[in-house]
């Protein structure tokens, strides 16, 4: 079973790869390893999964010690993408590959229109034309916006985004749905929930308060603290994504007449959320950092900030009855399993 793992040196794209490597599957790695965060970080990912990254160029396809490949390619490469379908002739694809993040999208939009609207559209067409057998996509939490209803459902309105990243994301399930519809192609969303664990990316809470802490830096704390997060730990993440890749959604032309939900449809297309169903205290979170490393933070609190919502919590029903597996992964042992490895990693003992 040969799988496209766009985003493969990224944070979840790595960890994917790795658990799907092991789990026997023929991975092809795609990334175009940009600077949105050290690119340092993303080469060691790489380095990690096997591949000697001094020989990485643009547009050439490289092999690891443990037969995976990799290529250095841009989605908004139109071109080069469809002739990688063509010769690969992939069974299945994970889109991971996207511009993330929401307080960076109120300063450069464009990289969100390019990547996750552009670049996704390039997948879809390129699926559409060398056809697989199912697309998986990141979609995000964020999506939910001003919703109040808590836990957040897939079966909720999400009409109503609060930063140009949540609606690139909206947009991308919308853009799905067309291709399921028209095409039949089996397409499901992913609704990630605050992704944490080793290797987790420099611009995410648990990364930026565990080095402020260890260098004795003060940590700004938003929302004055009146937060909550459903963190998701990334190896709960990557097991959801392993068995909804092999079991793609199905046409159900039952529901043709009636009505909707938002989260099905009578083409091969799901959405899900993948959280932990557990939302933590931003402060509570805070603690389990500090009693970690066995240091007290200085914290400055700070209002809430644009694009930013109070509070998040998945509601998980739908994926426990569809794959019989639901993230369960303690705050604790995930935070501790993050800056065992951070310690490792910038040898701070």
């Amino acid at each position: 079973m040969k799988v496209l793992i766009t985003g493969t040196a990224g944070f979840i794209g790595h960890h994917l790869s790795l658990k799907l490597v092991k789990e026997g599957f023929e991975v092809f790695g795609l990334d175009n390893v940009n600077s949105y965060y050290d690119p340092q970080l993303k080469s060691d990912r790489l380095k990690q999964q096997g591949f000697d990254v001094h020989t990485i160029a643009y547009g050439k396809a490289i092999t690891s010690v443990n037969g995976s490949k990799f290529l250095n390619l841009n989605l908004e490469d139109k071109e080069a993408l469809f002739k990688l379908f063509e010769i690969e002739q992939f069974d299945f694809v994970v889109n991971l590959a996207a511009q993330a993040g929401v307080r960076y999208s109120l300063t450069n939009p464009q990289a969100y229109i390019d990547s996750n609207i552009q670049g996704f559209i390039n997948i879809l067409e390129a699926c559409k034309h060398y056809p697989v057998k199912h697309l998986v996509y990141a979609s995000s939490s964020s999506v939910y916006g001003l919703n109040k209803e808590m836990p957040f459902s897939v079966a909720h309105n999400v009409d109503h985004p609060i930063s140009l990243y949540a609606a690139s994301k909206k947009s991308n399930e919308l853009m799905a749905h067309v291709y399921s519809h028209i095409y039949n192609m089996p397409t499901t969303g992913l609704r990630f929930f605050t992704v944490y664990g080793p290797w987790g990316r420099p611009d995410m809470a648990l990364f930026i308060f565990t080095k402020a802490i260890v260098e004795g830096k003060p940590i700004d704390v938003y929302n004055n603290g009146n937060m909550q997060r459903d963190f998701t730990y990334v190896d709960d993440i990557v097991e959801s994504i392993k068995r909804l890749l092999v079991k793609p959604p199905k046409a159900q032309p039952e529901l043709s007449n009636s009505k909707l939900p938002p989260n099905m449809s009578s083409a091969p297309y799901r959405i899900f959320n993948i959280g932990n169903n557990n939302p933590v205290r931003l402060m509570d979170f805070v603690t389990a950092i500090e009693e970690k490393l066995d240091l007290k933070a200085e914290i400055n609190f700070q209002p809430i900030q644009t694009g930013d919502v109070p509070n998040t919590y998945a509601d998980v029903s739908d994926l426990f009855e569809y794959i019989d597996f639901k993230p369960q992964t303690a705050i604790k042992n995930g935070v501790s399993n993050f800056i065992d490895w951070y310690k490792s990693y910038y040898h701070n003992g």
